[in-house]
C-alpha cells in the first residue's frame, strides 16, 4: 500500500513539475514572439523601412513580421520529427534556446541609417529563426503537461495551461516595452526599445533551468520499452493523418488571425489611423492579457465538462460576431470604450484558446502525436496568424474602415467553426495508451 501511496504521490509532483516547465518555458518563448510583435507596429517601420510612405512602411515592417509565421510549420516539421523520436524534453530545451539566441540577437541589429536595407535583411533572417524556434515550441509543451494526466476528467484544464504562457508572454512583452518606453521617453526609438530583447536572455536562463529537472513523460517511455518509436513520424503523419492536419489548421482562423489583429496590428491602427497614445494601447493589451490568465484555464476546465467543440464553436461564433463591435469602439476615440474594446477583445478568443490544446493533441496517437499537433496547429500560422496584419492594413487602405477588417474576422470565424465541426471530440478518449 505504502509504495502505491508514493508512485501516486510521485506522480502528482511530476505532474506539477511538467505542467509548471511547460507554462514558464511557453511564456518566456511568447514574451520573444510577442516582443517583436509589438515593437512591430511601433518601432520597425520607422527605423528599418525610414524612406517609405508610412502606410507602405507598416506593411513592410509587417512583411518581415510574417516571416516568422511562414519559419512556424518548418519548426513544426523538424521538431515534432524529433519529439516524437526522441522525446519531448530535449527537443524542448533545444527550442527554448534557439529562440531565446535569436531574439536577443534582434537588440544588436543596426537600423537603416547604419546599414541601409541589410538592417531590415538581419531582422528578416532573426524572424525566421524565432519562429522556427516557437514551431516546435507548442507541441512539445502540450505534451508534456498534457501526457502526465492519468485521466480525461481533467485533460483539457491540464493542456490548457501551456496556453497560459502565450498571456504571459504577452502581459510581459508589453510591459517590458511600457517601461522602457517610459524609461526612455523620447529616446525610445534610440535606444530604450532594445532593452526588452536583451533581457530575453535572462529569461531563457531561467527556462532553461526549470526544463533540466523534469522527466519524460510515461507515454513516449512507454513507447521506448514497447519499441514503438516511430522511425519517419513526420512523413507517417502526413500519410495517415492528412484529414486531421488539414481541419486542425483551419479552425484555428478564427482564433488566430484576430488575436494578431487584437493584439499586434492595433498598435499600427490606433497610433496612426485613431492617434491614439502608445503606453494606452499598451496597457490596455497589458489589462487583456491579466483577464486571459483567468479566461484560458476556465475555458480549458470548462471543454472537460461539456465537450472541447461545443466551447471551441461558442468562441468562434462569439469572436466572429465581436470583430464589428471591437472596431465600433475603437472608432469611438473615447478612451474608456476604447480601452474596454481592447480588453474584452481576448474573451471569445479564449473560449477558443483554452480548449485548443486537448482538442488538438487528442487526435493523434503518441507515437506521432508531437508532429501531428505540431504540423496541424503551425500551418494555421502560414494562412491565419502571418497574413492577418497584412491582409488588415491592405483593407484599411482600400476602404479607410475598420469594419472592412471586421468582415474579415467574420470569414476567418465561419471556416473555424466549419473545421471543427467536422474534427471527431476525443474529450474522454484515453490517450494514455496509444
Amino acid at each position: 500500500m505504502r509504495s502505491i501511496s508514493l508512485s501516486e504521490q510521485d506522480h502528482r509532483i511530476q505532474l506539477r513539475r511538467a505542467v509548471l516547465a511547460s507554462t514558464v518555458g511557453t511564456a518566456i518563448e511568447w514574451y520573444d514572439f510577442f516582443l517583436y510583435s509589438t515593437v512591430t507596429g511601433l518601432v520597425f517601420a520607422r527605423l528599418f523601412f525610414p524612406r517609405s510612405d508610412p502606410l507602405v512602411g507598416t506593411l513592410e515592417a509587417f512583411a518581415v513580421y510574417a516571416v516568422g509565421f511562414v519559419a512556424r510549420p518548418v519548426g513544426a516539421a523538424i521538431f515534432g520529427h524529433y519529439g516524437d523520436r526522441i522525446g519531448r524534453k530535449s527537443t524542448l530545451i533545444a527550442s527554448l534556446l534557439l529562440m531565446g539566441i535569436a531574439t536577443f540577437l534582434v537588440a544588436l541589429v543596426p537600423t537603416y541609417q547604419r546599414i541601409g536595407i541589410w538592417g531590415a535583411v538581419i531582422l528578416t533572417v532573426l524572424r525566421f529563426v524565432q519562429g522556427v524556434g516557437v514551431g516546435g515550441e507548442w507541441g512539445g509543451s502540450v505534451l508534456l503537461a498534457m501526457e502526465w494526466a492519468r485521466t480525461t476528467r481533467h485533460r483539457g484544464f491540464i493542456a490548457s495551461w501551456p496556453q497560459f504562457g502565450v498571456p504571459a508572454g504577452l502581459f510581459l512583452a508589453n510591459l517590458a516595452v511600457l517601461a522602457f518606453s517610459a524609461i526612455s521617453g523620447d529616446r525610445f526609438l534610440v535606444w530604450g526599445w532594445r532593452i526588452p530583447f536583451l533581457l530575453s536572455i535572462v529569461l531563457v536562463a531561467v527556462g532553461f533551468y526549470i526544463r533540466l529537472g523534469i522527466r519524460e513523460t510515461p507515454v513516449f517511455t512507454r513507447l521506448v520499452a514497447e519499441n514503438k518509436v516511430e522511425p519517419t513520424p513526420i512523413v507517417e503523419v502526413m500519410r495517415r493523418h492528412p484529414k486531421e492536419i488539414a481541419l486542425t489548421a483551419l479552425c484555428r482562423m478564427g482564433e488566430q488571425a484576430p488575436f494578431y489583429l487584437f493584439t499586434a496590428f492595433v498598435f499600427a491602427y490606433g497610433t496612426t489611423t485613431l492617434n491614439i497614445g502608445r503606453d494606452f494601447l499598451l496597457v490596455a493589451v497589458l489589462a487583456a492579457s491579466v483577464v486571459s490568465f483567468v479566461s484560458i484555464p476556465l475555458f480549458g476546465h470548462l471543454s472537460d465538462r461539456i465537450g472541447r467543440k461545443r466551447v471551441y464553436m461558442l468562441g468562434a461564433a462569439l469572436t466572429g460576431l465581436f470583430g464589428f463591435v471591437y472596431f465600433a469602439m475603437l472608432d469611438t476615440r473615447a478612451p474608456a470604450l476604447v480601452f474596454l474594446a481592447v480588453v474584452v477583445s481576448l474573451i471569445p478568443h479564449d473560449m477558443m484558446y483554452g480548449p485548443q490544446a486537448a482538442l488538438i493533441a487528442e487526435c493523434f496517437t503518441g507515437r506521432l502525436r508531437y508532429s501531428g499537433a505540431s504540423l496541424g496547429y503551425q500551418l494555421a500560422s502560414v494562412i491565419a496568424g502571418g497574413p492577418s496584419p497584412i491582409i488588415a492594413t491592405w483593407l484599411l487602405s482600400r476602404y479607410a474602415s475598420g469594419y472592412a477588417i471586421a468582415w474579415f474576422i467574420f470569414v476567418c470565424a465561419l471556416i473555424s467553426v466549419a473545421a471543427a465541426s467536422l474534427l471527431p471530440d476525443y474529450t474522454n478518449r484515453d490517450i494514455s495508451r496509444e
